[in-house]
């Protein structure tokens, strides 16, 4: 029997339930990374059948009732294990159980439905129809449900909690209610402070054509500037950007070039460049097992969110980065100001795409979502209210009209993705990244770094303390111990009234 085992067997077999795992997470990968960037457009039918074989092959591999005896023994036998061991038992155990609790024909048709949503979402989005991709999201939510009923048949928690733990252990409806209502209080009054103003930054130069091969130039540019190495790190070009980690020596990101916004792909790199730092720097004793990956969502987009933002967006670092705009673009921003580019990089005005949005208003997009699809998960809301609920949220958040679903509820592809519960990961990702950037400057001379175009102290402050560890602590004590104290949104609130106080002389 599987208890009579030794620690070194158990520990074998451990290894090589990871590596089976792991197997099946690259060529998944391989699969949604040629879906998106690669594949023609009608090509969903061999794909998803692609797709069914390996899920129901992971499924079998992770689900059956070998691993589960393997992992109650790994950890009844925790004291003889390694941290790391440890650890990798107490992971996948969760990970087994969730899996688990769902019937394996479901599990699979899940997987099958995604890879066709996916491939729907984006033919709607590009032709403005709402309606046609309406059927795959109405069976993604139920789908959704069932797996909740099953996660907890005795519903000891709100239906939307246990999404939520998905991206964030422990995260809760009850916390993010208190959080958001935390940043309204500061974002809304200076929201209404700053549209009170006649004055916004120059920004006539953002809007005109530029180069796409220039832009990819400077895609180039920005990599090289974020410590990325290129030889494990590649850049595709989708409808929505994304990160994908098959290992610690080979991340894929993308972006999306538009010919009159050049800051969009920018601001893109910078952000998914932030999240390939971190898969790119995880612990080399944790390759290839359960835990080389981020600790959760709300870390990895701190680290996003901070190099987008608190980084790319600082005054020293728009005054690195002009004069290779003026390189690249001459007769865009011949005649711009390091202080112009600086302001227009931090123009504080409603708009209608979270991706695009500024640092001020971006939670606000957030909360959006939030609320929709709590209520969707909730059963308040039905998928075909979405689009006039999103409209009417925009306009009482963010004071603007919808002009099309595209530029509207069909923006994101999370929903499309079966993604419910990440998106708070990314309002709370910014406040993580305000307070750790606190703490990061006691040790490391940041504005110096922008100012140089030297992020290598910063890469490896973090790497030090938080990209090292990977998943080997949950994210609220790994929080804790980088930045030495509780989390609180004061940090953010701070940061957020400083700089757009300073921008707008209020």
């Amino acid at each position: 029997m599987m208890n009579m085992k030794t620690t070194e067997e158990l520990t074998k077999q451990l290894n090589d339930l990871e590596r089976s795992l792991y197997v099946f997470h690259h060529l998944s990968s391989l699969v949604e990374l040629d879906a998106t960037t690669a594949a023609p457009q009608d090509t969903t039918v061999g794909r998803s059948a692609v797709m069914e074989y390996l899920s129901n092959e992971n499924y079998k591999a992770f689900a059956s009732e070998e691993t589960g005896e393997l992992l109650n023994a790994l950890i009844s036998d925790k004291a003889e294990l390694s941290v790391r061991e440890a650890r990798q038992a107490e992971v996948l155990k969760r990970d087994y159980d969730q899996m688990k609790a769902i019937p394996q024909e479901e599990y699979v048709a899940y997987d099958v439905l995604i890879s066709e949503a996916q491939n729907a979402w984006v033919k709607a989005k590009r032709e403005n129809d709402f309606a046609s991709f309406a059927p795959y999201l109405e069976k993604i939510v139920e789908s959704q449900l069932r797996f909740v009923d099953y996660r907890d048949p005795q519903h000891l928690r709100k239906p939307y909690d246990v999404l939520l733990e998905d991206y964030e252990y422990g995260l809760t409806t009850e916390f993010l209610d208190a959080f958001f209502d935390e940043l309204k209080k500061t974002i809304v009054p200076l929201v209404h402070q700053i549209s009170e103003r006649s004055w916004q930054p120059r920004s006539d130069f953002l809007h005109q054509e530029a180069s796409i091969e220039k832009q990819r130039e400077l895609s180039d540019f920005l990599m090289k500037v974020l410590t990325i190495d290129r030889n494990h790190c590649s850049i595709g070009e989708t409808e929505h950007p994304f990160t994908l980690e098959f290992n610690k020596d080979d991340v894929r990101i993308t972006t999306h070039y538009h010919l009159a916004e050049v800051m969009s792909s920018f601001y893109s790199v910078m952000h998914e460049g932030g999240h390939a730092l971190y898969e790119l720097h995880t612990g080399e004793d944790l390759r290839f097992t359960s835990l080389a990956s981020g600790a959760s969502s709300s870390i990895h987009e701190s680290i996003s969110r901070f190099f987008e933002n608190i980084i790319g967006r600082s005054r020293e670092f728009c005054g690195f980065i002009l004069p290779k705009m003026k390189e690249l673009f001459p007769q865009q921003f011949a005649d711009v100001s390091t202080e112009e580019f600086y302001q227009a990089m931090n123009i504080a005005q409603p708009s209608l795409i979270r991706t695009e949005a500024d640092e001020l208003t971006y939670s606000l997009h957030v909360m959006v979502r939030y609320e929709l699809e709590k209520g969707l998960i909730s059963g308040y809301i039905a998928v075909k209210d979405l689009p006039r609920l999103w409209d009417e949220k925009m306009q009482e958040y963010l004071g603007i009209e919808v002009p099309s679903d595209t530029r509207g509820v069909l923006q994101d592809s999370h929903w499309g993705s079966g993604y419910f519960g990440y998106f708070p990961t990314y309002a709370l990702g910014n406040a993580y990244g305000a307070q750790m950037h606190e703490r990061m400057k006691q040790d490391v001379d940041t504005a110096g770094c922008c100012e140089r175009g030297d992020l290598a102290p910063v890469v490896s402050w973090l790497e030090e303390k938080v990209f090292r560890y990977g998943r080997m602590m949950d994210p609220v004590p790994l929080f804790e111990q980088y930045c030495g104290a509780k989390f609180t949104p004061e940090p953010y609130c701070r940061y957020l009234k400083e700089k757009y106080s300073n921008i707008y002389g209020l």
